[in-house]
């Protein structure tokens, strides 16, 4: 049994839900997102709350239970709260630069890398930080940690893009006789 599954999911005030032929859309004061689920699971959509059941009782069914009821939720999230994850690049000589739908990012590399911002997403850069927010949560995450695959932090200096969050941790280098 699932025990996110089983929670009912709460729909806030302003947020509109319909599910309709596995389509469930949800439109909130920061835009509309819709998801295709498959038929294993049946969604019911109340006045001011959401409930899922299994149709079988099989592992995949029990497995998805969850899955769908945390991707909901986090539908229902984005469209009221954004989700953003901040990234700080750190070097000498590293760099970025928003300009219009790409990110120019200067690496230490012998050219520089453009990245397309996807569509439904706002990256601003101040200071060494880039910013990275947008109403779906996997699409956030996804775009972000491409952008810290092109140059991960490295344990000696510590140069290189990482999360806020994250700590590296550190070598001691080479030490002189």
């Amino acid at each position: 049994m699932s025990r996110i599954g089983k929670k009912e999911i709460a729909i806030p005030a302003k947020t509109e839900v319909s599910f309709k032929d596995g389509v469930f859309s949800a439109k909130g004061p920061k835009g509309e997102i819709s998801r295709t689920f498959k038929a294993n699971v049946e969604i019911t959509v109340g006045e001011s709350a959401i409930t899922l059941l299994p149709k079988r009782n099989d592992i995949a069914t029990k497995a998805l239970w969850g899955t769908y009821s945390s991707h909901i939720s986090n539908m229902i999230e984005g469209v009221n709260n954004l989700f953003s994850k901040k990234l700080i690049i750190e070097g000498i000589g590293y760099k970025a630069d928003v300009q219009g739908k790409n990110i120019n990012l200067a690496l230490g590399f012998s050219h520089p890398v453009v990245m397309v911002i996807p569509e439904g997403l706002t990256v601003v850069h101040e200071k060494g930080t880039l910013t990275i927010s947008g109403i779906d949560k996997e699409v956030v995450g996804q775009f972000a940690a491409e952008i810290r695959a092109l140059k991960k932090p490295e344990p000696y200096k510590g140069k290189g893009i990482r999360y806020s969050d994250e700590v590296v941790r550190r070598k001691q280098g080479k030490k002189s006789a």
